[in-house]
């Protein structure tokens, strides 16, 4: 897969997506209602009496997508996805590689390759959203640069360690080079 760590330069904020994981949700499930995943069988799964909010299954992430199109490049899917998810167009002259590592190590074992794009508002073609008859509902989520080490750190939003890393790769990086305000 590739993720995108986008900042947009004209609001000086990292522009991530805010999405629901069946698989954060069920977790949820499991620890507030553990008796549900007790002695079932695999052929039925009882309805809850009081369900969880969706919401308990949302996380914020990076801009991401798998790498499921033969003979278009890492980049060339990263500016896709950036466009799909968070209606930026960016050029593949637009992306910086940062590295490539592991992801779902447990389950899959994927390799995921991050990439950094500075974007502005004049790049701002569509408001994003993914692809809703694949099944994406994609909310887009500006974070202030400000505040963007107190998000990463801040436990009560649920989100992928990718977005830790990136914010973390970006003050070492690319913020001693900001111009000084």
């Amino acid at each position: 897969s590739v993720s995108i760590l986008i900042f947009n330069t004209s609001r000086q904020c990292f522009v991530v997506v805010k999405q629901f994981r069946p698989a954060v949700y069920m977790c949820e499930v499991e620890r507030h209602h553990p008796q549900v995943f007790q002695n079932q069988d695999k052929e039925s799964f009882p309805s809850l009496e009081n369900p969880l909010p969706a919401a308990v299954g949302v996380t914020y992430e990076l801009c991401a997508g798998i790498v499921d199109k033969p003979g278009l490049s890492l980049e060339e899917i990263a500016c896709e996805e950036v466009l799909e998810e968070c209606g930026y167009r960016v050029s593949i002259a637009d992306l910086r590689r940062i590295t490539s590592y592991r992801s779902g190590v447990g389950v899959t074992g994927s390799r995921q390759t991050l990439f950094y794009a500075e974007v502005n508002d004049q790049m701002r073609t569509s408001g994003g959203g993914g692809q809703p008859e694949e099944g994406e509902l994609i909310e887009v989520v500006e974070i202030p640069l400000g505040e963007s080490m107190k998000f990463a750190y801040d436990e009560t939003f649920p989100k992928t360690m990718g977005v830790i890393f990136s914010f973390m790769w970006f003050h070492n990086n690319i913020a001693p080079k900001l111009p000084k305000k």
